[in-house]
């Protein structure tokens, strides 16, 4: 699967991000040199944890017959070391329905096992860049 991302226009730093037939404008925060005309990368990385989280639940719910009705998950970001090396996001998991205390205990300790979460924790990621043909 490719993703790709696009200048959208001649002025300006919004960009147009094409994930199959989605399109989610994007653009960078004022004090990081744009016009907020977007969510800027960043916070596209924070809400792939949240999004992962809530899917993650809501499917494992479905398949263990738990009585989930509604789900939020925040996602909190603590950028103030990044450039030390860490980067906090606190997750806060909400979640509706007739649960009991185990469920929930349960539905918790599966939100910290989604994906994405594996992901951004326990795997190295490589990437390289190169240029267009």
């Amino acid at each position: 699967m490719s993703i790709s991302i696009r200048r959208d226009g001649t002025t300006g730093t919004r960009h147009i991000l094409k994930i199959r037939n989605h399109e989610i404008a994007v653009d960078a925060s004022p004090a990081g040199g744009g016009n907020d005309d977007g969510p800027e990368p960043h916070d596209l990385y924070d809400a792939s944890l949240a999004a992962c989280k809530a899917l993650t639940v809501l499917i494992y719910a479905r398949r263990k017959g738990i009585p989930v009705e509604d789900i939020e998950v925040v996602v909190d970001r603590d950028d103030s070391e990044e450039r030390k090396g860490i980067y906090r996001l606190d997750s806060t998991l909400r979640v509706s329905g007739n649960l009991s205390d185990a469920q929930r205990d349960e539905l918790l300790r599966v939100a910290g096992k989604c994906p994405v979460h594996k992901l951004m924790t326990e795997v190295k990621t490589e990437i390289q860049t190169n240029w267009a043909a």
